[in-house]
Formats: C-alpha cells, structure tokens, sequence
C-alpha cells in the first residue's frame, strides 16, 4: 500500500534552489491557472504548444515559477491589448 503524499510536502520536496527568491515553490497548473485567469485546460494547451515557461518535476507533473508567470502574464496581456 502506498501512501500519498500531501501537497505541502509535495511542494516542500520541489523547492527550487535555482529560483529568484530561494524559497519559491512551483505553482502547480491549477494555480498558475488561477493566476493567469484562465483555465487549467488553456494552461495545458499553452505547454503543449510550448508557449508558457514551465518545468517538468519526475517526468510528467508540470510546474510554474510564480516569477516566470508574472513576466509572461504581462507579455501575454500586452499582446491582448494590441491584438
């Protein structure tokens, strides 16, 4: 039987030294969802395209830098704004 592991050590094992901040955790595509204000499923098709910065933690769970997204949500609406 396994067991689970709960989202905060999920999140504590996937802390990124690399990042900005240190401490940054990932955002998981829900949240990166919410932050962008748009739905996981736009989300997905933007990493499929490869048109979001993400990263890729044990093969096949897809995670964001809050510090990625705030730099591509502000390309992402200028491109609106002049669409």
């Amino acid at each position: 039987m396994t067991c689970p592991r709960s989202d905060e050590s999920n999140r504590v094992a996937a802390r990124l030294p690399g990042s900005q901040s240190g401490d940054e955790l990932p955002l998981s595509v829900k949240e990166a969802a919410k932050f962008l204000g748009v739905s996981p499923q736009t989300v997905y098709l933007w990493v499929e395209r490869k048109q979001i910065p993400h990263l890729r933690v044990m093969g096949r769970n897809i995670r964001f830098l809050k510090s990625e997204l705030v730099s591509f949500r502000a390309s992402f609406k200028q491109e609106m704004e002049n669409g």
